[in-house]
């Protein structure tokens, strides 16, 4: 159990225990010998989106959320999390990123919903914090719509990220959508040739692509879509309202092409739909690290 009145006493009274607890904790290689990973999400409630299938405050309580992160965190083949600076020191106070993959969210700006919802700018993470902090890459989501002017300053400052962070040697891990608006809502386009052109743009993105990776929904042709890139690709899990065990075939699938790095996974783990957090887990770790 995590001691959530510990970290906030530390919040109160000790701030600046938080940096020392940066400094001090224990890193790990950034992949094991098979060159995979299964990172944990945990970055949706900074951008306003707390739902899960049919419950639209599942992520709203901060101690259940914790919990669920430090049993996830806890399993077997379970590499790393990726989040917010909140949500990471609340875990790194809980003493639960020792030898874990850390990487930081950067921007949260485009809250879901908004009129600016594709405004993607950075409001977490800078690649000096990341840096500073020991963390071991940062994560940036690129929406791309041409109907939208403001994706030319997401796609700049994306492209601007890549190259602090690979001036670190760090990962910068990109997020792209295909996006357009319809009935004042933004809509990811999950067919797999829009999924294979935000792919394909991303991937243009900064003065190297030697650090770049990306991380990208799990559609239909995924073998298509695996193969439309030469870098790593993380398949994230998003919010599936299915059959599990239809999610974990289609994932098992995907990991078997070449490019097919791992899993960035959130709410499908820290949710399902049963409640077993350690069994799902296990599951994801089985598909991604054998």
């Amino acid at each position: 159990m995590i001691d959530v009145g510990k970290v906030a006493r530390v919040r109160r009274f000790e701030p600046e225990q938080i940096e020392h607890a940066w400094q001090t904790r224990r890193r790990r290689r950034l992949l094991g010998d098979d060159g995979r990973l299964l990172i944990v999400a945990a970055d949706h409630m900074a951008r306003g989106a707390l739902g899960v299938r049919d419950d639209h405050r599942a992520m709203a309580s901060r101690p259940d959320v914790l919990e669920r992160l430090a049993i996830a965190l806890g399993r077997p083949g379970v590499d790393g999390v990726l989040g917010t600076p909140d949500v990471l020191e609340d875990l790194l106070l809980a003493g639960v990123l020792d030898d874990k993959v850390v990487i930081g969210s950067m921007n949260r700006g485009g809250l879901q919903g908004a009129g600016f919802e594709l405004d993607d700018r950075g409001t977490a993470y800078r690649a000096a914090d990341i840096v500073d902090r020991g963390l071991d890459g940062g994560k940036m989501l690129t929406r791309i719509c041409l109907e939208d002017a403001g994706t030319l300053s997401t796609l700049v400052e994306s492209a601007g990220y890549v190259n602090d962070l690979a001036a670190a040697e760090l990962m910068a891990m990109i997020e792209p959508f295909w996006s357009e608006w319809g009935d004042g809502r933004v809509r990811n386009l999950l067919d797999p040739d829009s999924v294979i052109r935000s792919m394909q743009v991303a991937a243009g993105l900064g003065g190297t692509s030697a650090y770049t990776w990306l991380k990208v929904p799990v559609v239909e042709d995924m073998d298509r879509v695996l193969a439309s890139t030469t870098l790593p690709v993380l398949m994230l899990g998003g919010d599936p309202k299915g059959d599990p065990e239809e999610t974990y075939a289609t994932w098992g699938h995907a990991l078997r092409a070449p490019t097919a790095a791992g899993l960035v996974v959130g709410r499908a783990l820290l949710y399902p739909p049963d409640g077993d957090v350690a069994a799902a887990v296990d599951i994801a770790a089985r598909l991604v690290h054998g």
